[in-house]
Formats: structure tokens, C-alpha cells, sequence
């Protein structure tokens, strides 16, 4: 049986046998299918020929690079300073109800960023909810519009601090006490302990969440197109709709894909060389609680204030418009929005295409991302770290520009999938597979090669240690990434409007049909329903940590 043997700093540290055809196979399968959306970009882009020129040297898509990066910018900003504040007051203070914080405080991730934007227009809009329990009170006929720059920045940092905070939540878990209490015998306060010691050892997991908050910024296409800000995502879709030239959508998403690696570039230079490792040796104890006195109220009030803003409110919205919608047409045969009445009972079938291709893509993408994880933590050459590379800058990719890579492929050169299940699924593993390898590499990272080197002496082959011992032993992180990648799946928005095979209507489709169109109280029931479907591996997750 053939094996690989992984070499690093000149010796052979681990050896993992398996059949090697089948393992080169796999890795090149999904190392084509991560091309196409670069190939697709750079032949799109070349079409454009002498234009590209006046397409890129103008005013209006200078415009739109300012739009954009400013946006981005603006967002990580924002959702660090919640979220730092945020993480330290409920793992290192004697906050009150630190329990509920800490799992409220993370829910929004949870909440697509369309369905967050409609939930956020329908309050504070002009004629929203809020306008209409101002008026008899004040007399206030129609609140400010929020649509532009600043709705899309309270929108999108309502949505991303959560990357941030459990980044850094995570971080103050792990730091050395030792380190606080040493600072605090040499004379330093709490706030100058955290300023002059915590702080900078907090700063790879800032660096890390705001690395996901803005890339989350970059790619968001539900949220902007809602308010009506014109980023490279809005402004290619349009384009894209528009069919006017599918070559100049190209040559934008192109550009986005370039600020994207700017922003990778940022983070990797920015990173510096903090580490976790405690310093201190011996046994991990928890550390003394800080008391915050007088601060207590205040710091209260600004955990709660996140919270309710963050969480409650839209929920609250939310509700709202099931009951009214329900109340509209007599009880829970029907869900009124406008003229058009929609059976409850018809929501099942986008709740069943939803949980179908979701899990399938969960499936599918745990199963692509087992060989690539593999050869990252075993092998340590050119070749690994090209896969490793363009595996995770995956991550920098926009749903809508894989989705029109995916279009492009499939309409030129694999007709017989075009507009079929498959293509879209092919949309998801490109989309989630960083997910997917990020955390089958953590397990098997955390094994240790003996067990494999015993497996062989007991006389398994490749396969036989693969599938009896390595596979049982990475459950948990095959279980971790399959969550993640049906959770994001089941919200992903513009990939799945593009590549969705005709007929094939999910909940975010459906929900995404009726807000786009103001009917939101058609809306509620699909979004409460995606809500709840897209909360179960969240839960599964909270229940296995």
C-alpha cells in the first residue's frame, strides 16, 4: 500500500498511509473546482479588452471603491470597540447574569443580514413601527430615512460583532492569569493592567475576529442592496441583472475580489507574533473575578443595551409581524402581506429544499475538506501550502461572485448540470469549505500520530487506519464543520437566487422574494421559520462545548 511520508525540518515527523490515487484525486477535484471562479474572472475580465481602462479610471467606480472601503473599514471599527468591552466585562467581571450575556450576546450571528436589514427598516424606517407608536405620543409623522452609509454600518456591526466577541471571549479564556496578578503587585491598577498587559495579548484574536468582520462587510449583498448602499456587491448584481455586459460585472467583482486580498495582506502583516501559550507551568486554575463596584450599573446598562438593540428588538419586530400577519387572515390558515394570500402549509416545501441542499452541501463539503485538511497537517511542501492558500482564500470569495463563476461554467462548459441541484451545491463547497477545513484540521491536529503508527503495527492498511481509528477520533470536528456549513448554507443568499435550479424555492429565496417587495408581513412567517431551522446547529454547538 502506498503511503506519503510528511516530512518537516528535514526528518519525517509523520507518516499516514493511504491510497494514494484516491487521495491525489480527491485534493484535485477540489482544487479544479477552486480555480474556476479566478479562471472565470481573469477570462471575463480580459473580454472587457481596450474598456477596461474606462471602467476602472472613472469617477463612478472610484466612488465605489470609497463606498466600499470606507464601509468596511467603518464596520470592523465599530464592532471592536463593542465587542472587545463586551467579552472583557462577562469573562473577567463579576457582571451580573453573565450566563444569559454570554449566550445572547452571541445569537446574532445567527440572523442573515437581509432578514436583519428588512427587521431594521420595518422599525426605525421612516413609517415603521417605531413612527407608529411615536405619532400619538409626539405627533411625529415620519422618522428620518436610514437607508445609505449609516444603516448599512449599524446593520452589518449589529451582525458582526459576534466574530469579534467570541474571538476575544475566547482569548481572555485562555491568557495566564498570573500575568494580571503579577502587574497588579507591581502597583497597576484593573484598567492599567488590561491597557498595558492584557490588551496587547489580545491583539491576534482582534485581529483575527476583525479579519472576519470585514471580510463579512465585503461580501454582504443582502444588507446593502435593502438600504440601498451602492458597494461592489450591489453594483455587480445590478449589472448582472441588467445584462448588459456580463464581462463588466466581471471586471467589478474582480475588484472586490482585490480588496478582499488586501485586506488578507492587512491582517497577515498586521498579526504580529502573540501567541496564547500561558507562561506560567503547572496546573490551569481560574482566575479571580474583577470587581467592578461602582461600574456595575454602568457596564450593566452597556451589556444590556447591546443585547436588547442586537436581539430584542428585532425579535420582538419580528413577532410582531407573524401575529399581525396571521391575525390579517383569521389565524394560522394564512400568512396577508398584501392582496396575494400564502398558504402556511406551502412554506414547507422551501423549508424542505433548504434543509435538503444544506445538508447535502454539509455532507459533501466534510467529505472534500477530509483529504485537504490531511494534507495540510501532514505534508509540508509547495504543494501543500498552494492547496492550503487557495483553500482558505476561499473565504475571501462573495456568494455573487461565485455564483456568476458557477453561471458561466456551467452554461459554456457542463450544460447537462446547468440550473441543477448540483451546480449549487458545487456554489456551497466553494463558499464553505474553509469552514469545513478549519475545524477537521484543529482535530487532527490534536491526535497523535502514535495512534496511527499503532494501527499499522496491528496490520491496517491506509485505508483501514482511516477509516477505523483517524475518522472516529476527528468526529467532533467533522460533526463542527458540517454545523457550520449548514448554518451558513441555509443563509446564503445571492449564490443560492443565481444557482437555485428553476422552481427550486428555498426560505431564503422566499423570504428574500417578499421583502425586496415590502410585503413583511408575507415575510415573517419564512423568516421565522429560517431562523429557527438555521438555529439547530448553533445549539448543537453550544451543547457539545
Amino acid at each position: 500500500m502506498p503511503s506519503w511520508e510528511i516530512m518537516g525540518t528535514g526528518k519525517v515527523m509523520r507518516q499516514f498511509s493511504i491510497p494514494n490515487l484516491m487521495m491525489r484525486g480527491a485534493i484535485l477535484m477540489v482544487v479544479l473546482l477552486l480555480l474556476i471562479t479566478p479562471l472565470y474572472l481573469i477570462i471575463r475580465t480580459a473580454e472587457v479588452g481596450s474598456e477596461l481602462g474606462d471602467l476602472v479610471f472613472t469617477l463612478r467606480n472610484a466612488q465605489i471603491w470609497g463606498r466600499t472601503i470606507l464601509l468596511c473599514v467603518s464596520v470592523t471599527l465599530l464592532t471592536t470597540a463593542i465587542a472587545v468591552p463586551l467579552a472583557w466585562l462577562i469573562e473577567r467581571t463579576d457582571l451580573p447574569l453573565r450566563r444569559f450575556w454570554s449566550i445572547t450576546a452571541a445569537l446574532p450571528l445567527v440572523i442573515p443580514s437581509y432578514v436583519y436589514a428588512y427587521l431594521f427598516l420595518v422599525t426605525f424606517g421612516p413609517k415603521g413601527l417605531l413612527q407608529q407608536w411615536l405619532e400619538p405620543l409626539t405627533g411625529i409623522e415620519r422618522l428620518p430615512d436610514i437607508q445609505g452609509f449609516w444603516g448599512a454600518l449599524i446593520v452589518l456591526s449589529l451582525i458582526g460583532y459576534p466574530y469579534t466577541y467570541l474571538s476575544v471571549r475566547a482569548a481572555l479564556r485562555n491568557l495566564d492569569p498570573n500575568l494580571s496578578e503579577a502587574a497588579r503587585s507591581l502597583g497597576l491598577n484593573t484598567r492599567q493592567a488590561f491597557w498595558q498587559i492584557e490588551l496587547p495579548q489580545l491583539r491576534p484574536a482582534i485581529v483575527a475576529g476583525g479579519l472576519l468582520v470585514a471580510l463579512y462587510a465585503l461580501r454582504d449583498f443582502g444588507a446593502v442592496t435593502m438600504l440601498r448602499y451602492s458597494t461592489f456587491t450591489r453594483v455587480i448584481y445590478i449589472q448582472y441583472q441588467s445584462f448588459f455586459s456580463r464581462s463588466q460585472a466581471a471586471a467589478l467583482a474582480f475588484q472586490l475580489v482585490l480588496i478582499a486580498l488586501i485586506v488578507l495582506y492587512a491582517e497577515h502583516r498586521t498579526r504580529g507574533r502573540a501567541r496564547y501559550q500561558r507562561v506560567s507551568i503547572g496546573v490551569a486554575r481560574s482566575r479571580k473575578r474583577v470587581e467592578l463596584g461602582r461600574l456595575k450599573i454602568p457596564a450593566l446598562i452597556f451589556t444590556a443595551t447591546v443585547v436588547i438593540v442586537s436581539l430584542l428588538i428585532p425579535a420582538g419586530s419580528l413577532l410582531y409581524w407573524v401575529f399581525r400577519g396571521l391575525s390579517q387572515q383569521g389565524g394560522v390558515r394564512a400568512v396577508a402581506g398584501s392582496s396575494n394570500v400564502q398558504d402556511v402549509w406551502t412554506l414547507w416545501e422551501p423549508a424542505i429544499n433548504s434543509v435538503t441542499a444544506s445538508g447535502l452541501a454539509a455532507v459533501i463539503t466534510v467529505i472534500a475538506a477530509i483529504p485537504v485538511a490531511i494534507l495540510i497537517v501532514k505534508s509540508r511542501d509547495k504543494y501543500s501550502e498552494f492547496v492550503e492558500e487557495l483553500s482558505y482564500s476561499a473565504f475571501a470569495l462573495p456568494g455573487l461572485v461565485v455564483a456568476l463563476a458557477l453561471v458561466w461554467f456551467g452554461a459554456n462548459y457542463a450544460l447537462p448540470i446547468y440550473q441543477t441541484l448540483p451546480l449549487l451545491l458545487a456554489g456551497y463547497v466553494i463558499l464553505f469549505i474553509p469552514q469545513a477545513i478549519g475545524t477537521i484540521r484543529a482535530s487532527l491536529l490534536q491526535m497523535s500520530p502514535h495512534v496511527e503508527e499503532a494501527g499499522r503495527t496491528l496490520g491496517e492498511n491506509g485505508a483501514g487506519v482511516l477509516r477505523k481509528i483517524t475518522l472516529p477520533i476527528i468526529r467532533p470536528g467533522l460533526l463542527a464543520g458540517g454545523a457550520l456549513v449548514f448554518l451558513t448554507a441555509m443563509k446564503e443568499l445571492p449564490a443560492t437566487l443565481l444557482l437555485s435550479p428553476t422552481g427550486y424555492n428555498t426560505l431564503a429565496v422566499e423570504v428574500w422574494t417578499n421583502i425586496s417587495e415590502a410585503f413583511f408581513a408575507q415575510a415573517a412567517i419564512p423568516t421565522l421559520l429560517l431562523l429557527i431551522l438555521s438555529s439547530v446547529p448553533l445549539a448543537f454547538l453550544n451543547a457539545r462545548n
